[in-house]
């Protein structure tokens, strides 16, 4: 007997989705790792020294050298430490272009305005081959990447180690120098705590959203986001900054996260329930206050967008990348409200003793 129309509409629906969803867990189990509940598992990073410079590592400028992405969170840290504690030019920066297509592995490849300086290498794949003994790196392409340039040696990829590190880079500057402790003694505690759960529920929790695959573990991943975002919001009731009236590392590893949130976790990774310009006002002053002092030209809204509508091809397979919000439509302060002096009541100074040359 013939199948009636409905019949056949059915079976093809119930069929194409069941190839589709196959699919796209298989795509996603390769993009972001799994659980067997369907939760997102961060891969552990690949290098590190630890959280502290490496003894053996003399402090010198124009040595060391760190390898970042525009739409990366993680790399994003790195440039903000960069700024705040003013080792621009002690530390060398180089942006890398995300581009899947050109980069042999890991997506990060270099342009022509942005040659990579250790060995002139076409992507990020290269740089990890020639500081590998015998010229082949197996491992995540990751970045950011902290290298030693003159020895060329990885330092560490993983970026919590980097900025504590670069928060103990302090080069000579003749008899003593005041710098940015963004990891002062006195918040240690403070400091760490609040890495712990701003990492757990805001930085790594709009991921465990976007990448989770079962709805029991995205419904839990959501609510972790914005019990996180509320309990920022709470700190931020009688402080100007997360850990007290200064600035410290635990705004640097939130803000990458708070500056992507409305224009790009929100939709993409489905945790828009509330967003920080219409539902966080403590957290929106605070946003506008970290980015006046970081200064502008850190961070391209619009170039990190398209990357991660782009890229992450299992979650958005048509490509199309929505056309805002802007900086503008989120109340950033524009490049010319940036603060030309910052205001120095927001830092914690250490002074560096330097004995005089024999």
């Amino acid at each position: 007997m013939p199948r009636s129309s409905a019949t056949r509409r059915k079976l093809l629906v119930g069929t194409a989705k069941f190839t589709w969803t196959t699919l796209w867990k298989t795509m996603i189990s390769e993009l972001a790792p799994q659980s067997p509940d369907g939760e997102y598992v961060r891969p552990a990073p690949q290098r590190g020294s630890g959280a502290r410079w490496p003894a053996n590592k003399p402090m010198v400028a124009g040595r060391y050298h760190v390898y970042v992405g525009n739409p990366c969170p993680w790399c994003h840290r790195v440039s903000i430490t960069l700024a705040l504690r003013g080792l621009d030019g002690a530390v060398g920066l180089t942006r890398l272009a995300n581009d899947p297509e050109r980069a042999s592995r890991g997506g990060w490849c270099f342009d022509d305005s942005a040659p990579d300086p250790l060995v002139g290498a076409a992507d990020l794949k290269a740089v990890y081959d020639a500081v590998t003994p015998g010229g082949a790196y197996e491992g995540r392409c990751t970045a950011p990447l902290l290298v030693d340039l003159q020895d060329g040696e990885i330092i560490s990829n993983e970026s919590a180690d980097i900025i504590r590190m670069l928060n103990e880079f302090d080069e000579p500057a003749g008899s003593s120098a005041a710098t940015v402790d963004l990891y002062p003694a006195e918040l240690a505690a403070a400091i760490d705590e609040t890495n712990a759960w701003t990492y757990e529920l805001v930085n790594n929790g709009v991921y465990r959203c976007g990448f989770a695959t079962q709805q029991a573990a995205y419904e839990a991943a959501e609510r972790d986001v914005h019990a996180g975002l509320r309990r920022c919001e709470e700190a931020l009731a009688g402080s100007r900054f997360l850990c007290g009236s200064r600035v410290s590392e635990a705004d640097v590893r939130l803000l990458p996260t708070v500056v992507r949130f409305d224009g790009v976790y929100a939709p993409f990774f489905r945790c828009g329930r509330y967003q920080v310009r219409s539902d966080y006002p403590r957290l929106q002053r605070w946003c506008g206050e970290m980015l006046r002092l970081t200064g502008p030209g850190l961070f391209d809204l619009d170039d990190a967008r398209r990357g991660y509508y782009t890229d992450l091809f299992p979650l958005n397979p048509g490509g199309i990348v929505p056309a805002g919000p802007s900086p503008a439509d989120l109340g950033w302060p524009s490049g010319g409200e940036a603060v030309a002096e910052r205001d120095e009541s927001a830092f914690a100074r250490k002074r560096v003793a330097v004995e005089a040359a024999e």
